[in-house]
C-alpha cells in the first residue's frame, strides 16, 4: 500500500504538529526542507548515508502525516577539500565535481532515497552571493577588506551556546580562517573570499574571488524558499560554524527570525568512538555495505534509534537490523486489517519526534496491515 493508506480520508480541524525536540512544528499543507548536501569529493560512507536516510525519512514521514514536503538538497561544488582532492586526481574540479556527483546520485538509489524536489549547485548561485554580499555590506552586517567581503560574525557563538575558545576551535577545523589579518574579528567570516594561486575565481565589485562556504548555502536556500524554511537538515557536525552562520547571515538579510522553525541535526556515526570520516581512515563505505546487506536493512541500521543520538557502527548494527526487518516481515503477513487506533498510534509516534523505534515495535505486535504500512512509509519494502 503507499503512504496515502496511514493518512487521513478526511483533514482534520488541526494543523499536523510534528515535535522537533522540545519545539512543536505546525504544519498545513506543505513543508519547505533544506538539506545541506553532498561536497562532490570523495565515495559515500556511511557517515554521509546517515544523513540522507534520515531527510528522506523526513520527507516520507510528512507525506504519511498528510504534508507534501518540498526538498531541497545542494550541491557545494565550490569548494577547497573538493578543489584538493580534484588536484590530488589531477583532473579539472567541474569534471571532477560531476563523477563524484553521479557516483553518489548512483548511491542514493541503491539506498531508496528520493530525488530532491530542488538541487542547486552552488557555481550557478555565484550572482547571488554577490548580491548577498552587497546587501549585507549596505546594511552594516557585512565589511569589505583586502577584496573580500566579511560578515560581522562576533556574536554567532553566544547565539549558538558556545565558549569563544570552542568556537574558534572549530573554526579553525572547518576552514573559517580566524586568523586572516582582513578580519576586524577572528569570528567573521567570508561571504565572498578574495582570489587565490590555483583556486577558481570569478569577477565580483570587491575584485576576483570565490563565494565563501556559508554565504553559498544561504544564497541557495534564500533563492528557492525565500527568507526561511519548515526544517533545514544536516549533520549534528555541521551545527557550528555551518549551520550557525547560515541562519545568523540570513536573518540579517531578511529581519525575519527565526530563519528555521525546526532542525533535523542528525546524530554522527563514528567507529571505536572516533568520527567516522576519511581522515581517521576508518570509513565504512557504502558500497560495501550495500554488497553484502539489502538496501532496506541499511536504511533501517540507520533509522532505528532517535536521530539526533550519534551512535558507533559495527557489523552486529546491520545483523540486528536484519533481524528486526525480518521480524516486521513476518508481521506483515499476518492476516489483520489495521484500526483507525492503530493507523493514528503509528501517526503520533511518527509525529513524535520521528519515533521510529517505538513505531516499529508497535506495528510488529500489531502485525498485519499495521506493519505493512510503516514498512511502505519507511521505505522498507
Amino acid at each position: 500500500m503507499g503512504f496515502e493508506s496511514m493518512t487521513r480520508k478526511r483533514p482534520g480541524p488541526d494543523a499536523v504538529a510534528m515535535t522537533n525536540g522540545e519545539r512543536r512544528v505546525r504544519l498545513l499543507d506543505r513543508a519547505r526542507v533544506y538539506a545541506c548536501g553532498l561536497t562532490p569529493y570523495d565515495v559515500t560512507h556511511l557517515g554521509h548515508a546517515a544523513t540522507f536516510v534520515w531527510v528522506d525519512t523526513l520527507t516520507r514521514v510528512l507525506r504519511v502525516l498528510g504534508v507534501e514536503p518540498i526538498l531541497c538538497r545542494n550541491v557545494t561544488d565550490i569548494d577547497d577539500v573538493l578543489l584538493e582532492a580534484s588536484q590530488r586526481a589531477g583532473t579539472a574540479y567541474e569534471g571532477f565535481a560531476a563523477y563524484q556527483e553521479f557516483r553518489f546520485e548512483g548511491d542514493m538509489a541503491a539506498l531508496g532515497v528520493r530525488v530532491p524536489d530542488f538541487e542547486p549547485r552552488a557555481h550557478s548561485y555565484v550572482g547571488a552571493v554577490v548580491r548577498l554580499a552587497s546587501a549585507l555590506l549596505e546594511t552594516g552586517h557585512a565589511y569589505s577588506a583586502g577584496g573580500g567581503v566579511y560578515f560581522r560574525g562576533a556574536h554567532v557563538a553566544a547565539r549558538a551556546g558556545l565558549a569563544h575558545g570552542e568556537a574558534l576551535r572549530l573554526a579553525r577545523r572547518y576552514g573559517g580562517r580566524p586568523d586572516d589579518p582582513a578580519k576586524e574579528d577572528p569570528l567573521d567570516v567570508a561571504v565572498w573570499q578574495r582570489a587565490e594561486p590555483g583556486h577558481p575565481a570569478w569577477d565580483s565589485p570587491w575584485g576576483p574571488g570565490r563565494p565563501g562556504w556559508h554565504a553559498e548555502c544561504v544564497a541557495m536556500s534564500a533563492s528557492v524558499f525565500g527568507v526561511g524554511v519548515d526544517v533545514h537538515a544536516g549533520g549534528a557536525d555541521l551545527r557550528f560554524p555551518h549551520h550557525a552562520y547560515h541562519a545568523a547571515m540570513t536573518e540579517a538579510l531578511s529581519g525575519v527570525t527565526p530563519y528555521a522553525r525546526a532542525w533535523l541535526h542528525v546524530g554522527t556515526v563514528t567507529v571505536d568512538g572516533v568520527k567516522m570520516a576519511k581522515s581517521t581512515g576508518n570509513l565504512v563505505l557504502l558500497k560495501d555495505l550495500l554488497a553484502r546487506y539489502p538496501a532496506p536493512v541499511i536504511r533501517l541500521a540507520i533509522i532505528d534509534r532517535a536521530w539526533n543520538r550519534s551512535w558507533d557502527y559495527t557489523p552486529e548494527v546491520v545483523d540486528h537490523a536484519a533481524v528486526r526487518l525480518e521480524q516486521l516481515h513476518r508481521a506483515s503477513g499476518r492476516p489483520h486489517e489495521a484500526s483507525e487506533a492503530e493507523r493514528e498510534r503509528l501517526r503520533a509516534l511518527l509525529a513524535a519526534n520521528l519515533d521510529v523505534p517505538a513505531a516499529l515495535d508497535t506495528a510488529i505486535e500489531a502485525g498485519g496491515q499495521a506493519a505493512r504500512l510503516l514498512t511502505a512509509a519507511l521505505g522498507l519494502s
